[in-house]
């Protein structure tokens, strides 16, 4: 899925960088560097992340968050400031900001910030789309709500990156992951040298939940490009 990210900030190196990256990782990026500006392309239903800054001409960021929240669906917003106190953190995210990021600020740490929303807000579409709060594959039962998995008989122990790995699979079954999509949308970052990460929490989550971790019939392999979900056509391997 192709995302809209509008970027409401009035410095523009600040809006070059962060544009720079976002655009490298695939994501369309608009700037507006006026408050009212801003605002009016927020509520145009065109985005699906807001990156705002707190203090802008025109209007300010808490002003154009509050108002969000108040009059229009619902937009993920990322609030960026220089002020670093514990007020300022507070204030800013009971406007309604999602998440919040203190000039001045690692560019790594922000697209981390932007990919964790974007996977909170994908899983919590995959939750809607099971207005039980529950997925049932077999014998397996995972309770979104109560953050639970269980098997006949007994609940299986999951620490929080195993379950939100599971509920991705699960909520998607059949769709084919590469390792590296799996650590964006599950840990949030992407990086080469981390792929063992996701090997070695597949084969805990099998160790858990398969009958018999060598021939799984949950989380299969697909050979030469990642894992799958078993949707229950396919043959087990």
């Amino acid at each position: 899925m192709l995302r809209n990210i509008l970027v409401i900030e009035d410095n523009p190196d600040i809006c070059d960088l962060v544009s720079l990256h976002l655009r490298d990782l695939g994501y369309r990026v608009e700037v507006q560097m006026n408050g009212e500006k801003g605002l009016l392309r927020a509520v145009s239903g065109h985005f699906q992340l807001v990156i705002l800054d707190l203090m802008l001409p025109g209007m300010n960021g808490l002003e154009i968050c509050t108002k969000l929240r108040a009059d229009y669906p619902y937009i993920p917003i990322l609030m960026l400031t220089a002020k670093s106190t514990e007020v300022d953190r507070i204030v800013g995210l009971e406007s309604g900001a999602d998440d919040y990021l203190i000039k001045p600020f690692s560019i790594h740490e922000l697209l981390a910030r932007v990919k964790a929303i974007f996977r909170r807000v994908e899983l919590l579409s995959s939750n809607q789309r099971h207005r039980d709060k529950r997925i049932v594959c077999g014998e397996l039962e995972i309770d979104l709500e109560r953050r639970e998995v269980r098997l006949p008989g007994a609940s299986v122990e999951l620490t929080a990156k195993e379950f939100d790995l599971l509920v991705q699979f699960a909520a998607n079954p059949g769709k084919v992951y590469t390792r590296k999509q799996l650590l964006d949308l599950v840990w949030g970052y992407q990086h080469d040298g981390y792929e063992h990460t996701v090997n070695s929490h597949i084969n805990r989550l099998r160790g858990k939940i398969e009958p018999d971790r060598h021939n799984p019939v949950y989380l299969l392999t697909v050979w030469g490009v990642g894992y799958k979900f078993s949707d229950g056509t396919e043959q087990r391997q």
